[in-house]
């Protein structure tokens, strides 16, 4: 399946993130350390230039799917363009919220933890992450089906998922309960 267009990823329907002038400012340090200018950013995520340049301006929130697609093509977590931990920064996409509950760093790789939701309706599509990235949620409550858009997986409550998430993956709840869960990312160094 074919990834959103840049204007679906940043329309008003699928919003946000919170605190988007430090998001903003984070994106523009990583891509400056990178030497990347804004327009190869933006070409390689798959996201428009004034999109990006919004973005680090602060007058633009970015949606989940967004932050997703500019973050893999740094080569670095979600939590590196999010604030810290102990602020639980929020972000939203299409049918997802997540909060960052903590990150962890060992020698071989970064975890993020995220508690997450997964409103009913048509469910999220997410961007491939960097190679080697893999997902794991534990279902609390709901049906989830999630993982790779061409092989996704389905838990109850109590279940547990896992895929490699370096290809365009999907979540979506299933029935008419929204679906609360954790959701462990792990970057491979």
């Amino acid at each position: 399946m074919p990834q959103p267009s840049p204007d679906r990823r940043t329309s008003a329907a699928a919003p946000i993130t919170e605190g988007a002038g430090s998001v903003g400012r984070r994106v523009r340090a990583l891509r400056e350390e990178r030497g990347l200018s804004l327009s190869a950013l933006a070409r390689l995520a798959g996201v428009g230039k004034a999109t990006l340049s919004g973005l680090e301006n602060g007058t633009r929130n970015p949606t989940l799917e967004t932050l997703y697609a500019i973050t893999a093509q740094l080569g670095v977590p979600l939590a590196a363009a999010l604030s810290g931990p102990s602020e639980e920064p929020t972000v939203r996409g299409a049918a997802v919220r997540a909060t960052l509950l903590e990150v962890f760093d060992d020698s071989d790789a970064t975890y993020e933890l995220y508690r997450m939701r997964v409103a009913t309706g048509p469910g999220q599509l997410s961007p491939a992450h960097q190679p080697g990235v893999t997902e794991h949620v534990t279902v609390f409550a709901g049906v989830l089906r999630a993982g790779p858009v061409d092989a996704p997986l389905t838990a109850a409550a109590g279940g547990h998922l896992r895929w490699s998430s370096d290809v365009p993956h999907r979540y979506t709840a299933v029935g008419d309960e929204e679906v609360h869960a954790s959701l462990l990312i792990r970057y491979p160094r």
